[in-house]
């Protein structure tokens, strides 16, 4: 029995080494330096303060929580947002609501954002629509205890003007037994 063998086809030197390729791609990078060094005027920038960036609608930023027409938060504390959330970042303490047509409702909502991933789970996972990812994206803080947002920030922050109204009517709700 005779084997062919074939012989086996090494790489050129150049191709072989890692160093021809970073040296590549350091000719690469100062190319684009140099090109936006010397023509400013064609570099794609955004001068931020003065200038911001359009979002599209679809943009999902800093929550929101909804409310109804009365001013009440909508949530009904069931804790699906808080099951649901992969970052474990919302925490719900539930009370009885003094209303019997209301079975509870949350004395404490918080929101760590600096745990959140902004995955919009919660805002899937709520039932009445009380949880909603809103336009907003900055958030300024000094500290990490200024990024728990609790129901005030979460609901009646100053930028919402008086909060988000929910389209879920309750008197739909209530027939159809959600």
């Amino acid at each position: 029995m005779s084997a062919n063998y074939q012989p086996v086809e090494r790489k050129a030197a150049s191709k072989q080494w890692y160093l021809p390729g970073v040296a590549t791609g350091l000719v690469i990078t100062m190319k684009h330096l140099l090109k936006n060094l010397f023509n400013k005027k064609e570099m794609i920038t955004l001068n931020y303060p003065e200038q911001k960036y359009d979002y599209s609608n679809r943009f999902k930023g800093n929550h929101i929580l909804t409310v109804k027409k009365d001013g009440a938060i909508r949530c009904t504390a069931c804790m699906l947002c808080a099951t649901n959330c992969p970052a474990e970042c919302i925490t719900i303490t539930a009370s009885e609501h003094p209303s019997a047509e209301v079975e509870k409702y949350p004395i404490s909502y918080e929101i760590d954002m600096l745990r959140c991933v902004f995955c919009g789970f919660c805002e899937e996972a709520c039932p009445v629509d009380a949880i909603r990812l809103g336009p907003e994206w900055q958030t300024p803080g000094i500290n990490g205890a200024d990024f728990t947002y609790d129901i005030k920030q979460l609901a009646y922050r100053a930028s919402l003007k008086g909060g988000v109204q929910s389209v879920v009517d309750d008197k739909e709700r209530l027939k159809s037994g959600i």
